[in-house]
């Protein structure tokens, strides 16, 4: 089975098909094959990937904006406890209105924006301490 993959050589992007095939890794980059081995290869396979949205491992707490933007509305406090994907905010963005949900569920210890304000990308923009279970 082949999966698509981003690499990059020198400094270049490059999206290329992999498929192993026996001792072989058959690779194709823009309509070319090339058959490679790799040294130190147990026979696994590929690294298996993370499915987008998985949240195994440890999670931040620290909520920070993926693009700049102009928060909108903040529908949450500095105490107030909060579960893991309750909107946080919503947060304007080239147009179009973003909800911000929780990483985690925790109590917000610190609220470091506010509506109307428009913030840079990656900026922290509320911080959540994990509740212990049962508190």
């Amino acid at each position: 089975m082949s999966e698509k993959r981003k690499v990059t050589v020198d400094g270049d992007d490059y999206e290329v098909k992999i498929e192993r095939e026996g001792d072989l890794w058959k690779v194709e980059v823009g309509g070319k094959e090339f058959s490679i081995t790799l040294e130190g290869d147990s026979g696994q396979g590929t690294t298996p990937r993370k499915p987008r949205g998985s949240r195994k491992g440890v999670v931040s707490g620290v909520v920070s904006s993926p693009i700049p933007g102009k928060i909108v509305s903040i529908s949450q406090a500095v105490g107030e406890v909060v579960d893991e994907g309750d909107v946080l905010m919503v947060l304007e963005a080239m147009k179009m209105q973003n909800e911000i949900q929780a990483p985690i569920s925790g109590r917000i210890v610190e609220l470091n924006c506010s509506p109307g304000e428009t913030i840079e990308a990656n900026a922290p923009l509320i911080v959540i301490d994990p509740v212990a279970e049962g508190s």
